[in-house]
């Protein structure tokens, strides 16, 4: 499935992707309650089942997904039966193109983790050795964005950067996960962009002020879960500035995979449903051109990962 975070009007609500629709599913799954067992009070069944946003979505677990399911395999059902008509008269169903689509999770409940030289080449670029272990650092919550939204050029720099990754999504709760669980740990995966501000990453030894501005972290368009990427591990990845291929990889690559990552991350560290964590970015950053190819105010970026979807997100003055 390709579950997805949307607001209409300016209430924010969770779908699935059908075709060029959105299925509400906390709407969806009451019109399946009703189909399915007959029961005319299923509201408030339904929000207990079917809960208003991504993060209590994925606390629930597979029981969620499995209604999630239910509910989407219903309305197609309904579909086929020539009730389309009644679907969207309901708000069950609507077209893509009438929603703004966020980020799968809006607010992530704490940082966005992100792996730094996790690809052999842009590590080459920057002229930095390959790490014997996974390199961790985060981003606040405050730099999610959506899949369309503007990337805001920050007056704190001059030297605005892009990073195409691939993120997964944890869907369970634990610590000390081994590699060989891990994935079972792990709800789906969506794209991401680590934007990044060269000068302020430079200047303060460290990457979490460069990379933590707000809007320095696009992601979507869906988070697409397990069962839809049989081998994340194998995933074309690329991002275009202004229509120009600029960075052009595969998962393959990555230098440390989710099994490790998850087993490495999760020592002595709870890590929780909703989670996000980015895995890196492949070689063709702006800093890595010589000379350096940055972003400028007018551009923009589309981040693009085989299977998970397109973003596309202009780059607007403060």
């Amino acid at each position: 499935m390709k579950l997805l975070t949307y607001t209409v009007g300016k209430v924010s609500r969770i779908g699935a992707l059908s075709g060029e629709c959105v299925v509400d599913l906390n709407y969806a799954y009451a019109e399946y309650l009703k189909g399915a067992k007959g029961e005319k009070a299923v509201k408030k069944l339904a929000d207990e089942r079917m809960p208003p946003n991504m993060i209590s979505f994925l606390d629930m677990g597979d029981r969620a997904l499995a209604a999630a399911k239910s509910a989407l395999d219903y309305v197609r059902k309904l579909e086929k039966e020539g009730k389309t008509v009644a679907l969207r008269k309901a708000k069950i169903i609507c077209d893509v193109d009438s929603v703004r689509l966020e980020a799968p999770i809006p607010r992530p409940r704490k940082n966005v983790f992100c792996l730094g030289l996790n690809y052999a080449k842009h590590a080459a670029e920057g002229g930095q050795p390959i790490p014997k272990d996974p390199v961790f650092f985060t981003k606040p919550p405050t730099v999610v964005i959506g899949p369309y939204d503007d990337i805001v050029y920050p007056k704190a720099t001059e030297k605005l950067d892009y990073e195409v990754e691939f993120a997964f999504i944890m869907g369970k709760k634990d610590k000390y996960i081994s590699k060989e669980k891990a994935l079972d740990h792990v709800a789906g995966y969506a794209v991401f962009n680590d934007v990044s501000a060269r000068d302020l990453q430079f200047k303060h030894l460290q990457w979490f002020k460069g990379k933590g501005c707000d809007t320095f972290g696009p992601m979507g368009p869906y988070l697409v879960t397990k069962d839809d990427v049989p081998d994340p591990h194998n995933l074309w990845i690329r991002c275009r500035v202004n229509g120009e291929v600029r960075q052009d990889s595969n998962t393959s690559d990555l230098i440390f995979k989710i099994p490790q990552i998850v087993e490495v991350l999760s020592a002595g560290m709870t890590l929780e449903p909703g989670d996000i964590i980015a895995t890196g970015t492949p070689s063709g950053v702006g800093q890595g051109f010589k000379p350096p190819r940055l972003l400028k105010v007018g551009d923009t970026v589309e981040s693009e990962i085989e299977r998970l979807g397109c973003m596309r997100n202009a780059v607007k003055a403060e």
